[in-house]
């Protein structure tokens, strides 16, 4: 190589001189050095280098061509320049059923769900049981699918899919939260019998003397979700005492009370007007039967009224007591995002 001493600094110069020097070492010692170390140190400089032609191929540009007199660089070229190329074919769409609706089958489950008559986990456990028929064969299968046209009938009965439907109760006094009880003079389904052609049931449970907000549905997945305790529900309570409520025994309710099933305490408890400490105003998760009533007892009080005036985001405002009416698309969403 021949430098230039007046375009190239001094120190350049030797760091390239030094850099030379240690390749040629490296070539005959076959270690360290240059570029080329170990195996391919061999005979460097007696192999042949190769030279790149550039032709012009009229209109579609310039063509590159290697030429060289190593055979294995030409062998190598040879195979890379004759193998042909792979033709592009482009992936194929994924369809989604779902949206597209080009199949209507669903699973079992679900379509049990749909009719209205229990959860999706609770139909799982009615097919293993094989209480569950499909165009007359017992179906104990996890998974099965079926179609709309397809006879399913549950413990004899035929199934059909029903349209989703929210209701929201201001209960009145006297009246059992139940779908049917022969010992109840009157029931909570009495009152919306004619609300609606589907089958609906109550979500959760008001005792009979207790007053305010309940959901009727025929949603089994939403009415799981409401109910069981993992999903800590919000409700909130208007309690009316025989008697003032002491300060100590508020403080004792929202650090939590020791029942003969556990113990257990309010989310937030206040008084609803300062200057009367018989009006009680108390938020809680728990879904335990009769749990606001067991609370006051146990501190020794007796309830005179119980209205539930909150569950779940919903309210009763507006609404007259033994009225009902159908949820909005908002609250319906809201229900199923909480």
């Amino acid at each position: 190589m021949n430098y230039n001493s007046e375009k190239i600094p001094t120190f350049v110069q030797n760091r390239q001189i030094t850099m030379r020097n240690n390749y040629r070492q490296g070539v005959q010692k076959n270690t360290g050095g240059g570029k080329r170390i170990g195996k391919f140190s061999k005979n460097t400089e007696n192999r042949p280098t190769r030279k790149i032609e550039v032709k012009t191929a009229g209109k579609s540009g310039r063509k590159f061509t290697i030429s060289s007199e190593s055979a294995p660089a030409k062998r190598r070229f040879e195979q890379n320049t004759n193998k042909p190329f792979a033709k592009y074919k482009p992936r194929p769409k994924k369809i989604d059923v779902a949206k597209t609706g080009s199949s209507k089958e669903i699973r079992l489950n679900r379509f049990i769900a749909n009719s209205g008559v229990c959860s999706r986990r609770e139909a799982d456990k009615y097919i293993a049981s094989g209480v569950v028929t499909v165009n007359g064969n017992v179906v104990t299968e996890m998974g099965a699918r079926v179609s709309p046209g397809d006879d399913v009938r549950f413990d004899g009965r035929r199934l059909n899919a029903e349209k989703k439907v929210y209701l929201l109760l201001n209960k009145p006094k006297d009246f059992v939260t139940t779908t049917d009880d022969p010992h109840a003079e009157k029931t909570v389904m009495d009152l919306v019998k004619n609300a609606c052609n589907e089958r609906i049931y109550p979500v959760g449970r008001l005792d009979r003397n207790t007053t305010g907000v309940l959901l009727f549905t025929n949603d089994g997945d939403l009415s799981t979700k409401l109910t069981h305790p993992s999903h800590n529900m919000k409700k909130i309570y208007q309690v009316s005492l025989d008697k003032s409520l002491t300060k100590e025994h508020l403080m004792q309710i929202a650090e939590g009370v020791e029942l003969e099933d556990g113990r257990v305490a309010a989310d937030a408890i206040s008084f609803v007007n300062p200057n009367d400490r018989t009006e009680i105003g108390v938020e809680i998760h728990s879904g335990k039967n009769r749990i606001i009533r067991r609370i006051f007892e146990h501190l020794g009080y007796r309830i005179k009224k119980l209205d539930r005036v909150y569950f779940a985001g919903l309210t009763k405002k507006g609404l007259p007591r033994g009225k009902w009416r159908l949820l909005s698309e908002k609250e319906v969403h809201f229900l199923k995002m909480n």
